[in-house]
């Protein structure tokens, strides 16, 4: 077909063509055009792979198909990878409006041009400028233009398939911060819930699960006050699901989570109704078990937070609000845009793509992730790590204000150099789903989110190559029984450092009493309270309270056979390639309310923690004998446990899969919930304690009768042997992709015929050989393989010396993590950088002091 139009041009050069000729070149297309459903996500705002927008020069590409969207650079690869040909190109024109007579702008009237629902850019003065914009379908490869609205001359199906995209809603409603919060109905069961008088009073600390003494992911039950573990969740975070069983066993409804208690309310669930709730009266339904919502509303609320000097003396110190800060920009200076309590999110990321690794990754890898990435490249982790890396990265979406524009503005008096920033919608959505608190909208724990993120890395590594690798490290744990001083050292995996506030240490105790003092009277004579006094921590005396010993709960002695008392001391079996510190600021007083420790602490700028190396077992140490408790086995479970053995094919595929998630191989994960009878994973784990010595460990599951191997992906090539030859449907996929068979062969059977993992190991094995004798060397050493490819891995540390230089850090202003916000610190080029949301400046004090999170790099020995 001869090309009649350029990409940007008009159908046919200009020529008009009646309505029968569009027809006519839509006709082929008709099968592909869709009406979106209900459930459809349409994206009209952003693009898939960048930060595109209907606002930028090439405007945006929606896909009438599939409903995503793509800049400019990038709608030619959706086109030749899905053979999608119509797409609705969306445009937004900002042109200055027209003047009077005298002057000045003509009296503003409703704008009827503006259909997009976008968001304005501040930077403009909205008297002076006006937006109109423009939809038209485009068809490729030929880039024909059809202007829309065109109901005379567009099938019927057409019209009502553009008419409904660009009417559709934000996929991101629930981001939303002005609508999330009024999607949670309020309980049926709230107004008549029926609360037991047994005398049961919660502690603001210290909670555990009363039936596996789990410490996270806890819920109170409102009616008996029972505190329960949670469900499991993707992430490897939450519990056994104790709560839900005490419901199924009792029926009382309400649960709220603890943790999330603050004086404006709290996460509450409900059982029955099978979602979260809001209950009117939370407050009198705590204090019926001895937590006053109502008292701490009053203690903090009597004066506002903006009313009480030292909290803006916080945040003005942090955000260096104080001096005249210059704008940064080009590559590595692009901010992030706070979409309502998302600043937790952006300091993270702004300090993971500071780290090399990171960036060589995923930007590094930016064309074949971008290629090779699924047919909904808005739901693979992979692409959106690249595509924000990119964005904050490349310097594409951070530039300076041209000569012309300045010169306007300081004319105009109205100079002020804003900052857009990349809004991280899409990538918050993805990373954020199915995980309760990061999908809301409410403030989080930037250290919790740093670990949410590492363990979203982990499981999505890209072929061998894992970034996250840089943080981890062995912490060596000694405990020692009290009563016959025998020690047993184990090992466990880390991802940061978490030091304690040694508030006994302050070094101006006295300037602190006097504070407290007049602060009191101050309060009780309503006068304006005195200046802030901090208290100053010496940065040795939070290390030296580390590395000192703790009391160990619930000790149980395997000298003794009983529990006892035992102590325990961490230390450093390996140093990671980035230290990551977290101060632990936070806890809860006595009366429930949330406190922060507003202290001022020495943090180094070289550290050095070698003296924290671990030693292992010492000469005269006497190790605890090699016993493990005794198994406990609910009452209501004694009766499942049975002699025989229960089908392999029966295995419960969700407490392995918990298991495995907590790192351990998927076959022992296997065996541990066949040989205890689908307990359920509380039960194979102790089975797991106790066996994970064992050689055959990690060796798949073998019973007489089922004819060997019970699970066929624990081998390297996903089977033993010849039998399992990888579907040839799939086979066919990836050599139409220009992949050699026996290519494709070996990637699948690498990755137990999954499509995806079989693209990402070829292009991580790139030294494979096109020799169809290597598949058949393969395939007769398969065994071989299986049985060295079994034996359980250690995880992969990059240890060396303890030295490290300090380049980032967090900051938190509030009262709480659930409160206030956060503010990020890069050090770059020589000089710190602050990253405050979408405001990316030279710092001029950075307040290395008040920081929450610390990220150190290793100083080569």
């Amino acid at each position: 077909m001869q090309r009649r139009g350029a990409l940007f041009g008009v159908l046919g050069g200009g020529r008009k063509m009646a309505a029968g000729d569009i027809g006519e070149l839509l006709v082929p297309h008709m099968p592909t055009i869709r009406v979106p459903r209900s459930g459809d996500r349409v994206y009209k705002n952003e693009c898939a792979f960048s930060y595109d927008s209907p606002n930028s020069e090439g405007g945006l590409y929606v896909c009438m198909n599939t409903f995503l969207a793509f800049g400019r650079e990038h709608v030619e690869r959706h086109f030749r990878k899905t053979g999608q040909s119509v797409y609705m190109h969306l445009k937004r024109h900002v042109k200055e409006k027209v003047r009077g007579a005298s002057g000045g702008a003509l009296p503003q009237r409703r704008n009827s041009k503006i259909f997009l629902d976008l968001d304005t850019d501040d930077d403009l003065n909205s008297d002076d400028y006006e937006y109109e914009d423009e939809a038209k379908l485009v068809i490729f490869p030929d880039h024909y233009e059809i202007a829309l609205p065109n109901i005379e001359e567009l099938p019927a199906l057409v019209t009502i398939a553009c008419d409904a995209v660009l009417s559709s809603k934000s996929p991101y409603r629930k981001q939303d911060p002005d609508t999330w919060e009024n999607e949670l109905p309020v309980s049926k069961y709230a107004n008549n819930l029926t609360q037991l008088d047994n005398g049961v009073r919660i502690p603001p600390s210290g909670w555990k699960c009363a039936r596996c003494d789990l410490r996270e992911n806890l819920w109170l039950n409102l009616t008996d006050g029972s505190i329960l573990c949670g469900k499991w969740f993707f992430d490897s975070s939450g519990g056994n699901g104790h709560a839900l069983e005490h419901y199924r066993d009792m029926g009382y409804p309400l649960a709220v989570k603890l943790g999330t208690i603050t004086p404006d309310g709290a996460d509450v669930y409900s059982f029955q109704e099978e979602e979260p709730v809001l209950d009117p009266h939370l407050a009198k339904h705590l204090a019926h078990f001895g937590i006053d919502m109502l008292h701490m509303h009053g203690t903090e609320n009597r004066l506002r937070d903006n009313d009480i000097k030292p909290r803006v003396s916080e945040w003005e110190v942090i955000q260096e609000s104080g001096t005249k800060l210059k704008p940064m920009y080009g590559p590595g200076y692009t901010g992030l845009k706070n979409l309502g309590n998302s600043c937790y999110l952006s300091s993270v990321m702004q300090a993971i793509f500071s780290i090399p690794e990171f960036q060589r990754a995923y930007v590094g890898n930016l064309p074949r992730i971008f290629d090779y990435s699924p047919l909904d490249p808005t739901q693979d982790f992979n692409t959106q790590m690249t595509k924000l890396g990119h964005g904050l990265l490349s310097g594409q979406y951070s530039k300076p204000p041209v000569k012309a524009e300045l010169i306007e503005q300081v004319m105009k008096e109205e100079h002020k150099p804003q900052q857009n920033g990349i809004s991280p919608r899409m990538f918050k959505a993805f990373v954020s789903k199915s995980h309760p608190e990061f999908s809301s909208n409410r403030q989080q724990d930037a250290q919790e989110f740093f670990l949410h993120l590492v363990n979203l890395v982990e499981r999505n590594r890209i072929g061998s190559e894992n970034p996250s690798d840089v943080f981890r490290f062995l912490v060596e744990e000694r405990i020692q029984c009290c009563q016959t001083r025998k020690v047993r050292y184990t090992e466990r995996v880390d991802y940061l450092m978490q030091l304690p506030v040694a508030m006994e240490a302050a070094t101006n105790k006295d300037e602190l009493i006097a504070y407290e003092l007049t602060r009191r009277e101050a309060e009780a004579n309503r006068r304006p309270l005195p200046e802030l006094v901090r208290a100053k921590i010496p940065f040795s005396a939070c290390l030296q309270a580390f590395s000192e010993p703790e009391n160990v709960d619930d000790f149980w002695s395997s000298a003794l056979q009983a529990k006892s008392a035992g102590v325990k001391t961490s230390r450093f079996a390996s140093f990671p390639e980035y230290l990551v510190v977290q101060i632990k600021k936070f806890t809860f007083g006595l009366d429930w309310v949330p406190k922060k420790f507003d202290v001022s602490i020495d943090m180094p700028d070289l550290l050095d923690i070698n003296h924290l190396r671990a030693r292992g077992l010492q000469p005269g140490e006497e190790e605890l004998p090699d016993i493990s408790p005794p198994i406990v086995i609910p009452d209501d479970s004694k009766d499942r446990l049975m002699n025989q053995l229960i089908d392999p094919s029966d295995i419960d595929e969700s407490s392995v899969m918990q298991l495995a998630e907590m790192g351990f191989p998927l076959e022992a994960c296997r065996k541990a919930v066949y040989f205890t009878g689908n307990m359920g994973a509380e039960v194979a784990f102790n089975w797991i304690i106790i066996h994970m010595e064992e050689p055959d460990f990690a060796e798949p599951l073998t019973m007489p009768g089922y004819g060997g191997a019970a699970s066929a992906g624990a081998s390297v090539f996903g089977a033993s042997g010849l039998d399992n030859q990888p579907p040839e449907e799939i086979v066919a996929i990836i050599t139409s992709m220009g992949f050699q068979r026996n290519q494709a062969v070996q990637a699948l059977r690498a990755t137990n015929n999954n499509l995806e993992r079989a693209l990402d190991w070829i292009f991580s094995h790139p030294e494979f050989e096109e020799d169809s004798d290597f598949v058949i060397e393969m395939e007769n050493n398969a065994n071989a393989n299986i049985i060295s490819e079994a034996k359980p891995e250690g995880p992969r540390v990059k240890d060396g010396s303890g030295m490290y230089e300090l380049f980032a850090f967090i900051s938190h202003m509030g009262t709480s993590t659930m409160s206030g916000h956060y503010v990020c610190h890069i050090k770059k080029e020589g000089r710190w950088v602050i990253y405050n949301d979408h405001k990316v400046c030279a710092s001029e004090r950075a307040p290395k002091d008040l920081g929450y999170m610390y990220f150190y790099r290793r100083i080569p020995s």
